[in-house]
């Protein structure tokens, strides 16, 4: 049984997640920002007979309250073995390229909150010497696209951050897991037009999941953005600056 803290736990992913883990009878305890959709998703874990679930409102930008949060997901869970990261936000490029104020605050949400909460976990799982740490990031941090590119900032210091923390891990038995997903189907980008690429949240949350129990290190969710991936980190700078993407 698995003593897992979500925070994100109201985004499509990390639900979907926590309805898989529900399923096989582990403890969540799960943090998002907005107490009341928090709450439904409680009580629909509940109802789907999670033997242990407890939500706990908090903004992940608020930095002074993550040691807190993480002291009481131990002590409600009686321990804490695996951490999925998930929140985040998806910005508005072009408003975030007119404002200073607001690229940073993205960046903040998207990167700074994460790596604050991650630094605090894993000293944790250090010292006791075992523990998972899953993180989403994204594809969109492989490569600075002009369509994305505050977005695909915050993403690759996440994936980087978490590169430098999994090799400083390695000996410890802490497994670090980055998760690089493509597009996925939710509310937040119910305004995108849909593709064959695009995967459902159920799909990535397996996948997720999967790589947990493999103790995987960096997986791109559907498969094949691994090789998408490679060949626009490829492409040249001088046809790259020329294309829209």
């Amino acid at each position: 049984m698995r003593k897992i803290l979500i925070v994100g736990a109201t985004s499509a992913i990390a639900e979907a997640v926590a309805r898989l883990y529900a399923q096989r009878g582990d403890y969540l305890f799960l943090v998002a920002r907005n107490a009341d959709r928090l709450q439904g998703v409680v009580d629909d874990l509940k109802i789907r007979g999670c033997p242990k679930v407890i939500g706990f409102p908090m903004d992940a930008n608020d930095f002074a309250a993550h040691a807190g949060m993480l002291e009481r997901a131990e002590a409600d869970l009686g321990g804490l073995d695996t951490v999925l990261i998930a929140h985040g936000t998806l910005p508005d490029q072009q408003a975030c390229a007119a404002s200073v104020e607001l690229t940073l605050e993205e960046i903040r949400t998207n990167a700074l909150s994460v790596i604050s909460l991650a630094t605090l976990i894993a000293n944790r799982f250090e010292q006791r010497g075992a523990g998972t740490l899953v993180v989403i990031s994204s594809v969109a941090g492989d490569r600075g696209r002009q369509s994305n590119y505050v977005y695909g900032s915050a993403k690759a210091m996440v994936s980087t951050f978490l590169s430098g923390l999994r090799q400083r891990l390695a000996k410890s038995g802490v497994a670090v897991v980055t998760i690089k997903p493509g597009f996925v189907d939710t509310p937040m980008t119910r305004d995108f037009n849909k593709g064959p690429l695009w995967a459902s949240a159920d799909t990535v949350a397996r996948g997720i999941v999967r790589a947990i129990d493999r103790r995987k290190t960096v997986v791109y969710l559907p498969f094949f953005w691994r090789g998408i991936m490679w060949v626009i980190r490829s492409i040249p700078e001088f046809i790259f600056r020329k294309l829209k993407l």
